[in-house]
This record gives C-alpha cells, sequence and structure tokens, in this order.
C-alpha cells in the first residue's frame, strides 16, 4: 500500500513538473499576433506604478502601445489599472495617461478604466467601456510572458477574436516574472474550476 502511495504521488509530481515546464515554454515563446489586424481599441493592461510615474517594466507596454497607434493598428487607447498604494497620487491608468500625453497623443483618444487590480479586472471593466462605446474588436498590448494568460482570459470574458500585441521586456527579471505568471496562471485555472473567475 505504501508503495502505491508513493507512486501516486510520483505520478502527481511528474505531472505537476511536465506542466509547469509546458507553461514556461507557452510563455517564454510567445508572440504577438501573426499579421495584426487594425482593431476598434487598444488596451494596455496596467503593471506597477513607481511613485508618480509608470514604472520600466509598465513604460515597455506603452512603448507599444504608442507603436501600434501610430501605425494605425489602433486610433484609441483604453488604459487599465487601479491604485497600487494608497499613498501614490496616481492610479496606474492616470500614469499610464500622462506618459502617453507627454508623447503626443490626444487626450481625446484615451479612456481610463481606474478600478482594477487583476489581469481579470483589466479586461472584464475594458469590456464595459467598449460596450458603452460600441467597440467591438481589441488588441491587447501586455508583455510576451503575460499574453499567454491574458488571451484566455479575454475569449473567457467573450472578446471577439482578440489580438495580442507583446513586447519582449529588456527590463524585468526572467526568473522573476516568469515564476509569478506560472503562479498566476495557476489560480486563474482554479478560480475557473471552482466557478470564481
Amino acid at each position: 500500500m505504501r508503495k502505491i502511495f508513493f507512486m501516486a504521488g510520483a505520478s502527481v509530481i511528474m505531472a505537476g513538473l511536465i506542466w509547469t515546464a509546458s507553461f514556461l515554454w507557452t510563455i517564454s515563446t510567445a508572440s504577438s499576433t501573426p499579421d495584426l489586424k487594425a482593431a476598434d481599441v487598444g488596451i494596455v493592461l496596467g503593471a506597477s506604478m513607481w511613485g508618480d510615474s509608470p514604472s520600466p517594466g509598465l513604460q515597455e507596454r506603452l512603448e507599444e502601445a504608442l507603436r501600434q497607434y501610430k501605425s494605425g493598428k489602433v486610433n484609441k487607447l483604453i488604459l487599465t489599472g487601479g491604485l497600487d498604494d494608497p499613498t501614490f497620487k496616481y492610479t496606474e491608468a492616470q500614469g499610464m495617461q500622462q506618459y502617453l500625453l507627454d508623447r503626443g497623443i490626444p487626450a481625446a483618444d484615451i479612456l481610463l478604466e481606474n478600478k482594477a487590480t487583476s489581469t481579470y479586472e483589466n479586461l472584464l471593466y475594458s469590456r464595459s467601456i467598449m460596450e458603452d462605446h460600441g467597440w467591438a474588436t481589441a488588441i491587447i498590448i501586455t508583455h510576451t510572458f503575460h499574453g499567454p494568460r491574458a488571451l484566455e482570459m479575454a475569449e473567457y470574458l467573450g472578446y471577439e477574436e482578440p489580438q495580442l500585441s507583446l513586447v519582449k521586456s529588456k527590463v524585468l527579471s526572467p526568473w522573476k516574472s516568469h515564476s509569478r505568471e506560472v503562479l498566476a496562471y495557476v489560480k486563474w485555472r482554479i478560480d475557473r474550476i471552482l466557478g470564481q473567475a
């Protein structure tokens, strides 16, 4: 009996390791949607603020948003992210807005979502903004490691053929960002199974 339990436990551990390795490969090799098509809006997923300014990682997402805006793939942007810290002056969305205004994007082309505290909420609340404006299609702008989970959530929420515009980070630690993403993905899958998504 002890041997059976040992074998069963070993099998579960092995399956978990294989799944983790598989997902690490997925997030390490994720890329933007091939042949990206113009969409009604770009959605920039929030990340941490450093005081009053976007962190270097968040700036990478904003530079990708600028690139897609200037290329004409989107002409409106939803910036989504709530308040990181009660002592901060700006929400993530407000901090992103100032960054883009300083780089020439008109205020009329920027919409803010200031409540979200997770990727799921980023996409849920942004979908409501899209519905309010009659927009159907979106390009989700984030980092490569974050793209697969964001896409899965967007599909779960009923986005119409969501696309990804992803940037590979030059400033974030791959080990830290990838390990955190694996944990976040496990939580997302468990929430779905439990009906809490």
